[in-house]
C-alpha cells in the first residue's frame, strides 16, 4: 500500500482509533443506499471491522466506481467481523414514508448482526431505535468514518445488484444504469409509458398524472 493511501486511511479512521483507545472493543459503521430514488427499496448495511483493517480504496461509496464498489464488496465482507443488510421495499416506503423506512432498515439490519457491538456509529440519522445500544451520529460519516465508508459500499453494491435484477425484469426502464434515481432518461420513459411496479409511487406523484 503506498504511503499516501495508507495515511487517508488512518486519516479515515481518526474516529475508531480513539474509541479504540478508550476502550471500546466492537464498532459498528452503518449507512444507507436508496433514499432519494423514484424506484426500489432502501437498503441499510450494519458492518463491524477489525481493529486492524486497513483495506485500501474504502471510502464513501459515491467517491468510488461501481467496478471497485464490487471489488471492496467483497474485500470488507470478507475482513469484517460481523455484517448485515436491511432492505425496506418501495410498497411500504410509500406507507410509512422514507425516514422512516430507514429507520427501520437500521433496525432489521442490525437484529441480524452475529455479533453484538459496543458502540455504533452512524451517518447523519437521529431518533432511531439501536436495541439499547450507544450510538453516534456523524454528519457525512460516509466521508469521514472507515466503519461508515465500509457501510456505505455494502449498501451501494446491494442495492445496485437488486437493481439489476430489476432491470431484467423491467428492461425499459433501464435500471441497470440509473439504478430508479430521477435521471432524464428515467423520467422521460415514466411520462412516455408510465410507472411500474417497483416505483415509490409517494416519489413520482410530484411530476406524473396518476
Amino acid at each position: 500500500m503506498k504511503e499516501k493511501e495508507q495515511e487517508r486511511l488512518l486519516n479515515l479512521k481518526k474516529i475508531e482509533i480513539e474509541l479504540y483507545n478508550n476502550g471500546i472493543e466492537y464498532i459498528c459503521g452503518i449507512d444507507e443506499a436508496g433514499r432519494g430514488p423514484l424506484a426500489g427499496p432502501v437498503v441499510v448495511a450494519s458492518v463491524i471491522m477489525p481493529k486492524n483493517s486497513m483495506i485500501e480504496g474504502v471510502n464513501d461509496s459515491k467517491k468510488v466506481s461501481e467496478k471497485k464498489r464490487e471489488k471492496l464488496y467483497d474485500e470488507i465482507t470478507s475482513d469484517a467481523i460481523a455484517w448485515s443488510v436491511g432492505i425496506i421495499d418501495q410498497n411500504e416506503i410509500d406507507e410509512i414514508n422514507i425516514l422512516n423506512a430507514t429507520k427501520k432498515g437500521l433496525n432489521n439490519s442490525l437484529k441480524e448482526l452475529s455479533k453484538k457491538p459496543d458502540l455504533i456509529l452512524v451517518d447523519a440519522l437521529t431518533g432511531i431505535d439501536t436495541l439499547g445500544i450507544p450510538y453516534k451520529s456523524i454528519i457525512k460519516g460516509d466521508a469521514k468514518c472507515y466503519s461508515i465508508a465500509a457501510a456505505s459500499i455494502i449498501a451501494k453494491v446491494t442495492r445496485d445488484r437488486i437493481m439489476r435484477q430489476w432491470a431484467e425484469i423491467y428492461p425499459q426502464y433501464g435500471f441497470e444504469k440509473h439504478k430508479g434515481y430521477g435521471t432524464a432518461m428515467h423520467i422521460n420513459t415514466i411520462k412516455e409509458i408510465g410507472i411500474c411496479s417497483l416505483h415509490r409511487k409517494t416519489f413520482v406523484k410530484n411530476f406524473i398524472n396518476m
